[in-house]
């Protein structure tokens, strides 16, 4: 995500102090009137046995601290979300923003990197009533760029938070900020500002085992920062390019896919990140819709000590990937296994880890919210891929439709959450936030969120907070489901 050198003193600290005045709810349609549908059978908790993810010591609790909600970018918690019993939904609208990344602080309140037209603020949000408590606007989008800001990932899709009250966030003028949470407010208290090419823009960030930071740019480049003195270096893999985060673990190695391979990356004694094995993968012939480059759409992810999985871009259908991550030249590659329509598959997020197993969902067909209008939808497809010693089976393929979430597992009960949208009529265009039994892929409850465009996630990707209850943010706000 970034690339940064260190400018704090030059900066005064800028801080917002709280909004009191509580959110609306998302705005409904007439349509939304008539029915707040659950459909299913509430579920009874079946925790999943699964490898221990290690705590990371610059980093805030495990599925607190990132989109992916850990270092090993496993998108699991170990909490138990909603089972589906007297569901109470509430929502509430912060304007046309989204807030695609979330964590949580220490005390439990959510921290929301939230996205408009624009450009990015900060917010801080009461869990349980999603009102703003603070907000902090971030640098304004180049809106003469050219470039889509519904697809554009420069600045403003990866953040951090660390055990301190600190939140590590990228900016779209290539700075990493760093936010103190306060009790009432979010200071921008520190800047890094690393020298990026022109044309290139900062992805991607997360710390090493060590507290180095890492970044990456969308122009291909990786780099470091030291936090404490913001010397910074910056390695280029030409002709690439990275549009996912990243992974790490305990032996310091960092986690990269590109457009072209799998990377597994160490910082030398200069900071300088050095490649300690790649991996090539089938990228395909052509960016497929439903993604944002030729390439895997996949953050690696991480099981236990020995593995990480991506997905490639393989016509005419894409693989889940298993490597071994030991650091053996030989035999990286352990298996793969074909998932989802022939001609019809491609996914542009992480992959989700329950066990020796991963979920993967199919976003082929989304090339915009245009795609689901109009009673539209998506190609089809939510996956469990297991790994049974040194081969790949697929055990099981759901037909809920699920756009663009970035679904969610809930270790504690044996839930996947995704987010779907099916195809319906002209006027009826409807979200459910959808539960999916892990063990069988059978779908056990769907609640309905509202029809319309404002109710489309767009990216945007499913949250547990440490009290169980779920999030999906929208284009319009955010969305919570908990247990009544």
């Amino acid at each position: 995500m970034s690339t940064l050198v260190a400018v704090a003193a030059l900066l005064l600290p800028t801080t917002v102090h709280a909004d009191p005045a509580p959110a609306p709810p998302i705005p409904p349609l007439p349509t939304d009137l008539l029915s707040e549908s659950f459909t299913g059978t509430p579920a009874v908790k079946q925790p999943i046995a699964h490898p221990t993810i290690p705590s990371h010591p610059y980093l805030s609790a495990n599925g607190t601290s990132s989109m992916h909600d850990d270092a090993y970018a496993s998108d699991a918690y170990t909490v138990s979300g909603p089972l589906g019993r007297d569901l109470q939904v509430r929502s509430a609208s912060y304007g046309v923003s989204e807030c695609a990344t979330m964590g949580f602080d220490a005390g439990h309140r959510i921290v929301g990197l939230c996205g408009g037209a624009q450009g990015f603020t900060m917010r801080l949000i009461d869990p349980t009533t999603l009102a703003q408590i603070a907000s902090l606007d971030m640098p304004a989008r180049d809106l003469t760029s050219g470039a889509n800001p519904l697809s554009d990932l420069c600045g403003g899709t990866y953040f951090y938070l660390d055990r301190h009250h600190h939140a590590y966030v990228l900016t779209t003028g290539n700075q990493l900020w760093e936010v103190t949470i306060g009790a009432t407010a979010l200071s921008h208290t520190k800047t890094y500002a690393p020298t990026i090419p022109d044309g290139d823009c900062m992805i991607a960030t997360m710390p090493d085992w060590k507290g180095r930071i890492f970044f990456a740019t969308k122009g291909g480049r990786v780099g470091t920062i030291d936090p404490a003195t913001g010397a910074s270096k910056l390695r280029t893999f030409p002709g690439e390019a990275i549009f996912n985060s990243m992974a790490t673990d305990e032996t310091g190695a960092v986690y990269i896919v590109t457009d072209h391979r799998l990377l597994a990356l160490a910082a030398d004694r200069s900071g300088m990140p050095q490649v300690r094995w790649a991996a090539p993968y089938d990228r395909g012939t052509r960016q497929k819709p439903g993604q944002l480059s030729q390439g895997s759409g996949t953050t690696p992810t991480l099981i236990g000590k020995d593995l990480v999985a991506i997905t490639d871009n393989a016509e005419p259908r894409m693989n889940v990937l298993f490597y071994k991550r030991d650091g053996n030249p030989k035999n990286r590659l352990i298996c793969k296994a074909p998932v989802f329509g022939a001609g019809a598959s491609a996914t542009e997020n992480s992959l989700v880890a329950a066990g020796r197993s991963v979920i993967v969902e199919n976003n082929y067909g989304y090339e915009g919210p245009q795609s689901t209008i109009g009673g539209r939808t998506t190609s089809p497809g939510v996956a469990r891929v297991v790994l049974d010693g040194t081969r790949c089976r697929v055990a099981w393929t759901s037909p809920v439709t699920a756009p663009t979430s970035v679904p969610k597992v809930s270790l504690g009960n044996g839930l996947v959450y995704v987010y779907a949208k099916k195809a319906s009529t002209l006027l009826d265009d409807s979200w459910y936030f959808t539960a999916i039994d892990v063990r069988t892929g059978r779908t056990q409850w769907q609640q309905r969120t509202g029809n319309g465009i404002q109710w489309n996630n767009h990216y945007a990707s499913i949250y547990l907070g440490p009290d169980g209850a779920a999030y999906m943010p929208t284009m319009a706000g955010l969305v919570r489901f908990a247990d009544g």
